[in-house]
């Protein structure tokens, strides 16, 4: 991917995205503000992994200077890739009208929290999750699921619209709604797959997650071909949850990933949390 971008991102989902773009061979240059990237400072081993493949600067964008320095890292690029607030991008000159009459041939990706017209709205992941239903009070969510999900999406729309402009001349602008990501990522529950009492909810003996006797492991036999597997190495009499329980809590974790290893059958340890390597 030869494409130069140049990436106003901050915290999590654009930086994401833009060293995603660096891996696939773009050429990023990311502008940050003077006093720099919160996840800088809250999370340095992963800011450090994010921008080791990206030209980091820092610029004034609300003064001169620094706008001038902006637009001359814009004429050479191919894309600008942006993680603010639609009236921030308006204050900055980067309102899509403003910014294809001065850069014609630039396309531009908007992460932005919410579509228009709450595009303004204040938000981060959390309260993302909060109104796609993706919580479960007072437990909070093991990870970034919005912000994450964005990232991708934005990855994606970036390389539809750098081909777009190959194929037509015409570049283009295309927003990215965290929310919007965040509702996709309860689909699943609301085509009743996940939910209470559904096929992947855990309610059926081939989907759930059983405790060994050091810990747990995950089960994910939906295919008959599975069923029968799992029956045949755990020489068992029924398929129920009652006895998978019993069975599995006779052995440790490595054991049943041998079993698994040895009849090809869908079973996982669950894992835990482990740092970085190196940290």
């Amino acid at each position: 991917m030869d494409a130069r971008v140049i990436a106003l991102v901050t915290n999590i989902p654009g930086p994401l995205a833009a060293s995603r773009l660096a891996a696939m061979g773009a050429h990023v240059v990311k502008v940050e503000p003077e006093r720099g990237d919160p996840l800088a400072a809250a999370a340095p081993g992963w800011y450090t992994e994010l921008t080791k493949n990206l030209r980091v600067v820092r610029a004034d964008l609300k003064g001169d200077g620094g706008r001038v320095q902006l637009g001359q890292f814009l004429a050479s690029a191919d894309l600008l890739l942006t993680a603010m607030r639609a009236s921030s991008l308006e204050r900055l000159g980067l309102g899509w009208a403003e910014l294809h009459r001065r850069f014609p041939d630039l396309c531009h990706i908007a992460i932005l929290g919410e579509a228009y017209p709450n595009d303004d709205r204040a938000g981060h992941d959390l309260t993302y999750q909060a109104r796609a239903a993706l919580l479960t009070p007072p437990s909070m969510p093991k990870t970034l699921f919005a912000d994450l999900f964005a990232a991708e999406r934005a990855v994606s729309a970036a390389l539809r619209a750098l081909y777009e402009r190959d194929r037509s001349g015409i570049a283009s602008r295309c927003d990215v709604s965290i929310a919007e990501g965040a509702a996709m990522l309860l689909e699943p529950a609301r085509y009743g797959l996940t939910g209470a009492g559904e096929p992947l909810s855990g309610a059926r003996p081939n989907y759930r997650l059983y405790r060994a006797s050091d810990g747990w492991i995950a089960l994910a036999a939906l295919e008959t071909h599975f069923l029968a597997r799992i029956t045949q190495a755990l020489e068992l009499q029924s398929f129920d949850a009652a006895v998978l329980e019993a069975r599995f809590a006779e052995h440790s974790c490595a054991h049943w990933e041998r079993i698994a290893a040895e009849h090809d059958l869908p079973l996982a340890t669950v894992a835990t949390i482990a740092a970085p390597t190196g940290r």
